[in-house]
């Protein structure tokens, strides 16, 4: 959490106590954190500076500027990596599903940016490089990464990003029947006022976000598409699909859980519900070399898991 936020007080938490309130409210931080905030005055009740042990009223607008996290010191640790492209410039690497890209709280060592620290320093005969990752997934998302090797290139591979240079394409299997077969989802999103770890609509600060989609088969009970985001938002795939009442597979965040019992076939459901991650692949990825200016496009096939539940859902 790092984004100033402000939430309004509602008539079911009126009555609670302010540090109470932040640490129901927000699920990555604990009433002896939200303490401290309220201490360090990062935490203001209607623009004023409260104690822990305020008690809310109904109206009343909390503003949080949550502090900056301790800095987490990256340490190399050896492990495989499909390696998709490499020059002395930058690397594409197809990360798998259940690896997390950064460390964070909670989750110090066993990333992918500690992995690629092992290999560019191994590559690099022993010069301190540290791995630039331009872009992130989602722990349970697979597919196509793009990482820089110096300042420079991150720069200028993080402008493309930002320009909206860079073309995505991810493969995503969701809930029920997406008609029409190919559309686009224009909904601005943000941080949820309620839920700092879920992204929304109901956000106080939501920003444009647009994503355009092709259905490339019909599975029963089931969509296989392909999705193009225009713009790059926090879980703008999942948040844009579940709007539209088509929740991807394995989401037990945004909405997937809750429609299970809905899929009639059982042996169906026991396979998606064991898949222990989304059904979400970012299948392809093209940019400007940031020396050369040559087109790039870089591809990872479907992983191997979703090939084999998709073909099990076509029998």
């Amino acid at each position: 959490m790092s984004e100033i936020t402000d939430m309004k007080i509602r008539t079911e938490d009126a009555g609670k106590r302010l540090d109470s309130f932040l640490s129901e409210s927000i699920r990555e931080v604990s009433r002896s954190s939200a303490q401290k905030w309220i201490s360090a005055g990062n935490v203001l009740v209607n623009g004023i500076a409260r104690k822990s042990s305020y008690i809310l009223q109904e109206g009343d607008l909390v503003g949080i500027d949550p502090p900056e996290p301790d800095p987490v010191e990256l340490v190399p640790e050896e492990m495989p990596l499909d390696i998709l492209y490499e020059d002395e410039y930058l690397l594409a690497v197809n990360k798998p599903a259940g690896l997390i890209v950064h460390p964070g709280a909670g989750n110090p060592s066993g990333t992918l940016a500690n992995g690629l620290l092992f290999y560019l320093r191994e590559t690099s005969r022993g010069n301190t490089l540290r791995p630039g990752i331009v872009h992130r997934l989602d722990k349970d998302t697979s597919g196509v990464l793009v990482v820089a090797k110096n300042d420079h290139i991150h720069d200028c591979l993080s402008s493309q990003f930002q320009e909206r240079k860079v073309k995505k394409s991810y493969i995503a299997m969701v809930f029920g029947q997406v008609e029409p077969a190919s559309g686009e989802i224009s909904l601005a999103i943000g941080r949820d006022i309620r839920c700092r770890t879920r992204i929304s609509p109901r956000s106080a600060r939501p920003r444009d976000a647009l994503t355009r989609y092709k259905v490339l088969e019909y599975l029963p009970e089931f969509t296989i598409l392909e999705a193009y985001p225009q713009t790059g938002r926090t879980h703008q795939i999942r948040v844009h699909f579940q709007s539209l009442g088509h929740p991807i597979a394995g989401d037990e965040t945004y909405g997937f859980t809750a429609l299970l019992p809905r899929i009639k076939n059982t042996r169906h459901r026991k396979a998606v519900k064991n898949m222990n991650r989304l059904f979400l692949h970012s299948a392809a990825l093209s940019l400007l070399h940031p020396e050369t200016g040559e087109p790039l496009l870089f591809t990872a096939p479907l992983p191997e898991e979703l090939e084999k539940l998709a073909e099990f859902l076509r029998q």
